[in-house]
C-alpha cells in the first residue's frame, strides 16, 4: 500500500484524500478525507480574476491540509485545480500561494482531465457489480463546470462544459423562491450546454448515469430523508428521476433560510445547491435516465489512484 494524498480544488470547494492505495488492486483506504468550502470561484465569471477575499479562504484551508498531510506522513501529494482557476487571469498567484504552502505546485487541469480522473474515482467500486450495467455515463457537477464521460472499464468519450452550480446562480441570480423566468434561463444554458455535449459524448447510449460531487449527493441525502449528512448511507444509493424532480422542485420554492435548515444541507451549499439540482434533472430527462446511482468516490479517489501509479505528472 501506498500513502498519498489528493487535493482537489473546485469552483465552490476544496477538497483532501489521505488514503493508502494499492495500486495493482485498487483497493483504497480512507485515512482522511474532508471538505472545506472556499468559493474560489466567486465572481470570476463576471470578473475573470480570483477575488482577494477567495484566495484567502482558499490558502486558509490549505494550511490546515498541510497539517494534516503532515501528521498521517503522506509523501507523495497531488494537487488538481479545475474550473475557476482554469478561466482566472491571475491564476499565478493562485499557483504561487499554493506552492508556499504544499511544497507542491497546482496542476491547473483540462476539462477532459478532470472527467477521466471523475471517471476512474467513480466507476473503480461498481467493477464486478451485477446490478450496474456499462456503459456508465459519469457526471460531475461542480461549481463552475460539469463534466460528462462515457465508458466501459476505461473513459471513452468526454466533455466539460461551464453550467456548474456555483456559474448558473451567479449568472442567472435566481430569487428565493425562484421565479418560473429564472428558471427557464436556467433551463436554457443547460439545454444549450447539453446540445454541445452530444456533439461529442453519447450520453443517451449509456445504460448507468453515476452522479458525483455535492450537489447530487445533497439531492440524494434529501430524497433519502435523512435527518444529517450520512456518506455511508448516501454512496451507491439509487435515486429515481422522479424523487430527484420532487427535490429539485422543493428547492427552487423553498427560501434560504428553509433550505439552510435542512439537516444534509452544507451551509455552503445553500445559495447554490437549487441550481446544481436543475442541472442534475435537465441531464436526467435529456437522457432517459430513470435513476442515478450516487458515488461519494470521485475525482479524489481518481487523484489519488494516479499518485500511487505514479502517473502524477
Amino acid at each position: 500500500m501506498t500513502r498519498v494524498a489528493a487535493i482537489d480544488c473546485g469552483t465552490n470547494s476544496i477538497r483532501l484524500l489521505v488514503a493508502d492505495v494499492d495500486p495493482a488492486t485498487g483497493k483504497l483506504v480512507d485515512l482522511d478525507r474532508r471538505m472545506t468550502i472556499v468559493r474560489l470561484g466567486q465572481d470570476v465569471d463576471r470578473t475573470g480574476r480570483l477575488a482577494p477575499e477567495a484566495l484567502k479562504r482558499t490558502f486558509d484551508a490549505c494550511r490546515e491540509y498541510a497539517a494534516a498531510i503532515e501528521e498521517h506522513g503522506a509523501r507523495r501529494v497531488r494537487f488538481v485545480a479545475t474550473s475557476a482557476s482554469r478561466d482566472a487571469e491571475n491564476r499565478d498567484e493562485f499557483v504561487a500561494g499554493v506552492l508556499d504552502i504544499l511544497g507542491v505546485e497546482p496542476e491547473v487541469i483540462t476539462g477532459d482531465q478532470e472527467a477521466e480522473f471523475s471517471f476512474t474515482g467513480a466507476t473503480n467500486s461498481l467493477d464486478g457489480r451485477s446490478d450496474v450495467a456499462r456503459p456508465y455515463l459519469v457526471v460531475d457537477i461542480g461549481g463552475g463546470s460539469t463534466e460528462f464521460v462515457v465508458g466501459e472499464e476505461h473513459a471513452g468519450a468526454a466533455r466539460s462544459v461551464d453550467i456548474g452550480c456555483v456559474r448558473m446562480t451567479e449568472r442567472h441570480a435566481p430569487s428565493s423562491p425562484a421565479t418560473p423566468e429564472q428558471i427557464a434561463a436556467i433551463t436554457a444554458d443547460i439545454e444549450a450546454a447539453l446540445d454541445e455535449v452530444e456533439k461529442t459524448v453519447p450520453i443517451r447510449q449509456a445504460h448507468t448515469l453515476v452522479g458525483l460531487a455535492g450537489s447530487v449527493t445533497t439531492v440524494a441525502g434529501i430524497a433519502l430523508g435523512l435527518e444529517e449528512y450520512d456518506s455511508e448511507a448516501i454512496h451507491h444509493s439509487r435515486i429515481s428521476y422522479e424523487q430527484v424532480g420532487e427535490v429539485t422542485t422543493m428547492l427552487l420554492n423553498s427560501t434560504h433560510d428553509e433550505r439552510a435548515a435542512i439537516g444534509v444541507m452544507h451551509p455552503g451549499r445553500v445559495d447554490v445547491i437549487a441550481a446544481g439540482a436543475l442541472v442534475l434533472l435537465t441531464v436526467m430527462r435529456r437522457t432517459g435516465a430513470r435513476e442515478v446511482v450516487v458515488s461519494e468516490h470521485d475525482i479524489l479517489d481518481g487523484i489519488a489512484y494516479s499518485v500511487a501509479a505514479g502517473t502524477a505528472g
